[in-house]
């Protein structure tokens, strides 16, 4: 048996709106045609049926029989079209660009410079992760690191974005301006720094640069960078930390530095997976963030 000629599709859609809406004119609007155009394409799909789909009324549109049974159907086969449409532009999108890094970093350097990349690189879609553990870049749930290293990693690629130095920092309402000032203030301490071995703490300050009977036992202690930043901007008390960390503040004049004296830091690495180091997306942050570091 030879398979009947289906209807225009442009006819099956202008039913399929009226159907929908129960109104040719509202069926139009939908489709963004005049109702005489509607109307055309209901008598051309009656027309190829050779029967009636729908009836008009003073009360409105109402479907026949047959209509009721061509609505179910393309009540389906437009919605397998929408969703082979839409899988269709979903396979079409650039992948998302995820990338972990550490809450430090994210808060004070990255997150003030987003909006340039986002100005920059619109269509890149750009997820941040943070977690206090080193992710697996092999097992693909993030694309690429920002890590904290004194060294390149030596199976993946690497490339060094910033070699960070540690400073002193405190309110200007501090008032401090020599060594000996130290000792009048709250020194804070920030634990669990892993990085880098030789620790930028107060014993190691102490030993470069004094003073000598500073009591570096005192004070108060964080477990994170953040915090002990945003005590030391509220002026209650002094910290050494990243430069890098530290430089809006201080370009803000919230915090300054007010000895040219440092500690070493450890350096900050741009790392992927080998398939995809050179994925455009990670490329073209790779790129920026080496721009933006340049002129840190």
């Amino acid at each position: 048996m030879r398979k009947p000629r289906l209807p225009p599709l442009g006819a099956l859609r202008a039913f399929h709106a009226v159907a929908d809406c129960l109104s040719f004119k509202r069926a139009a609007d939908q489709l963004g045609v005049s109702a005489t155009a509607v109307s055309h394409q209901i008598r051309l799909l009656e027309t190829s049926l050779a029967c009636r789909v729908c009836e008009r009324s003073a009360q409105g549109v109402s479907l026949t029989a047959a209509g009721k049974t061509l609505y179910t159907g393309t009540q389906r086969a437009f919605a397998a079209l929408e969703e082979a449409t839409a899988q269709i532009a979903h396979a079409n999108q650039p992948p998302a660009l995820t990338v972990t890094t550490t809450s430090n970093f994210l808060t004070h350097w990255l997150v003030p410079r987003l909006a340039d990349f986002k100005a920059q690189f619109p269509q890149i879609d750009l997820r941040l992760h943070t977690s206090v553990e080193r992710v697996d870049l092999t097992q693909h749930t993030v694309d690429a690191a920002i890590r904290y290293r004194e060294t390149p990693e030596a199976d993946l690629p690497c490339t060094l974005l910033h070699e960070d130095r540690f400073i002193l920092v405190a309110s200007p309402t501090l008032g401090i301006r020599q060594l000996d000032d130290l000792r009048s203030v709250t020194l804070f301490h920030v634990e669990q720094r892993h990085v880098p071995a030789d620790a930028p703490d107060w014993s190691h300050w102490q030993r470069l640069y004094g003073p000598p009977d500073l009591n570096i036992n005192a004070g108060l202690r964080f477990s994170d960078e953040t915090h002990a930043l945003q005590a030391a901007v509220a002026g209650q008390g002094v910290v050494i930390a990243s430069q890098l960390l530290a430089q809006d503040q201080l370009q803000r004049g919230v915090l300054v530095a007010p000895f040219a004296c440092s500690l070493p830091g450890a350096r900050y690495y741009w790392v992927t997976g080998e398939d995809r180091a050179e994925r455009e997306d990670v490329v073209a942050l790779r790129e920026w963030l080496l721009r933006q570091m340049a002129s840190a």
